[in-house]
């Protein structure tokens, strides 16, 4: 009884604020219908964004738009112009990056030239991993692997930016994988 007393208020409620109550099947055939949502931070409980460090972070982004395909989600500059801050999305992924200093942060990092090679990778699923290589290899990029298929059924190719990060681009989407 208190349900349907609820309902009854809701509908007048909506009544007064000049719109027309969605019956309540209509409702569950909308909900039903409706696209699923990615997952966000807020519904999943976190997101996992790589930060990077630049010697040129101008240069960096710039390179990251032109050769990968990223897109400036935020590109925040310093006084002298310089970026300080970038966010750089590519499909649903996003990079954060930011310039090498003496930092508190920074300190915890080394650039792959300093560690003797990267210690860490970023793999990034993309739809057209054939079109993705040559975009990258015309930008000038190093193939350190070139273009594959792999065993477990992805198909993808391994690259070195110009300060010496290591990328994995691939179609093996483990969201999308057989279980």
């Amino acid at each position: 009884m208190a349900k349907r007393a609820s309902r009854k208020a809701s509908r007048r409620a909506t009544k007064k604020a000049g719109k027309k109550a969605k019956p309540r099947s209509a409702k569950k055939k909308a909900r039903k219908n409706a696209p699923a949502k990615r997952a966000t931070s807020k519904s999943a409980g976190g997101s996992i964004i790589p930060a990077m460090r630049y010697r040129d972070p101008n240069k960096a982004v710039e390179f990251l738009c032109q050769a990968f395909g990223f897109k400036e989600k935020a590109v925040y500059r310093g006084e002298s112009g310089g970026v300080e801050h970038a966010e750089l999305t590519l499909g649903n992924g996003m990079i954060m990056l930011g310039p090498v200093r003496d930092t508190e942060f920074s300190k915890l990092m080394k650039q792959p030239d300093e560690a003797g090679g990267e210690t860490q990778t970023a793999y990034i699923v993309v739809k057209d991993v054939d079109a993705h290589h040559a975009r990258a290899k015309a930008a000038g990029i190093e193939i350190v692997i070139d273009i594959k298929d792999e065993d477990y059924g992805g198909r993808d190719y391994t690259c070195r930016d110009p300060e010496g990060h290591i990328w994995t681009f691939g179609s093996y989407d483990p969201w999308q994988a057989q279980k």
